[in-house]
């Protein structure tokens, strides 16, 4: 291929300056498409956080449940109601509500996701080492060690002391252990307790009243029919979701009633389009520059196609000089972004190519555009 191409380098190296600009303007634009892309889809990965570690083949939630932190609650009756029908090994009440976290260093209150449960039940996954039954002591609590700095240096002290002693909504609490969840665009820190601290920590809560339950079937149920048995027995109070409709549900919910992902969506479009115009502009300037010499090689028999092919072939060789270097600094601001940000961004495969392709796809329409000022090389006009 590169032996047919020597005209299309030669003319692009032949303007050194030029020709950085458009590997610089390509690779901006490489690392805005694939930022935005890459906080789209943290986005979508970090709203469901939370669900993907809790145990429960079927999920019971309000009808008025929007999100994870506009959970609402119902009757704790329903999740033990539903241990009546077939299929229904063990059932498992969950609370949820935000608090107000006071940081033991800096005494700076900031909000703070609790969630509570029977720590002599499995409602939630923890890493091995994790004992949730210390949960039991009163007032104790489990901290996600990946929160964001501003909740304090929780996991050194902890480290330090072997205890550290806070404040959540005004009471005195004790952080015994450590587990990783991670926070999300909703979510800054999260907290895992027991049920009967969780009532201490809200007393206005009532425990009659729970935000999730937890239904977990025996072996070889089908949980469409038994999520169809139980949403049909139960009262309309309550809904019931399989586990994967109420992960993908909390997705849906971010992408269909928040202007987020609109907005990083709009930014890869623009990204799309500042390229395509720098693109654009790059080879529309060196056709227009070497005129004179498109017209020299049609008056020696050479086609438009060929002609043509000289500025696709620049848009393409453009293509990979820019995406290359774009990609490696997306690299870096993926993992300056997970290191302070505490947002998990991971340069998938996937994603890389789909950049790819539309840096390509983005160069290839400029050099279309470009190619119509090749009709003005007139061999009559040299002559």
């Amino acid at each position: 291929m590169f032996k047919r191409i020597p005209l299309a380098w030669l003319q692009l190296a032949h303007e050194k300056v030029r020709l950085l600009a458009a590997i610089a303007g390509i690779a901006f634009t490489v690392v805005l498409m694939l930022y935005q892309i890459g906080l789209l889809d943290t986005l979508y990965v970090t709203a469901s956080l939370v669900q993907t570690r809790l145990k429960g083949d079927l999920v019971l939630t309000s009808p008025q449940y929007q999100y994870l932190v506009y959970s609402k609650n119902f009757s704790k009756r329903r999740v033990y109601q539903a241990l009546a029908f077939d299929g229904v090994e063990s059932v498992q009440p969950v609370y949820l509500s935000m608090a107000e976290w006071k940081n033991p260093v800096s005494m700076t209150v900031r909000s703070v996701l609790i969630i509570g449960y029977d720590p002599l039940g499995e409602a939630f996954t923890l890493p091995a080492g994790v004992d949730p039954r210390r949960l039991s002591l009163p007032d104790t609590v489990l901290f996600d060690s990946t929160s964001r700095t501003e909740f304090g240096p929780v996991e050194r002290l902890l480290h330090e002391r072997g205890v550290v002693v806070t404040e959540v909504n005004g009471r005195k609490v004790k952080v015994i252990d450590l587990f990783r969840l991670g926070s999300s665009f909703g979510v800054d820190g999260t907290l895992v307790t027991s049920d009967s601290s969780f009532q201490r920590m809200f007393p206005a809560h009532s425990g009659d009243r729970v935000e999730l339950g937890l239904i977990n079937l025996k072996p070889g149920a089908d949980p469409e029919r038994v999520r169809q048995a139980i949403e049909n027995g139960l009262p309309p109070d309550v809904r019931v979701l399989t586990r994967a409709n109420f992960i993908e549900g909390e997705k849906t919910y971010w992408k269909a009633n928040t202007g987020i992902g609109y907005i990083f969506t709009l930014g890869v479009i623009i990204g799309f389009v500042v390229g395509a115009v720098i693109v654009y502009q790059i080879l529309y300037t060196g056709v227009n520059d070497h005129l004179a010499e498109f017209a020299t090689l049609k008056a020696l028999g050479y086609t438009d196609f060929y002609l043509s092919m000289i500025v696709l072939r620049q848009a393409l060789m453009l293509s990979i000089f820019g995406y290359i270097p774009g990609v490696l600094m997306a690299n870096v601001l993926y993992s300056l972004t997970s290191n302070y940000a505490f947002l998990p961004m991971n340069m998938d495969p996937r994603r890389v190519v789909l950049i790819l392709i539309l840096t390509i796809g983005m160069c290839a329409g400029s050099a279309l555009l470009a190619m119509r000022k090749l009709r003005q090389a007139d061999p009559a006009d040299i002559f």
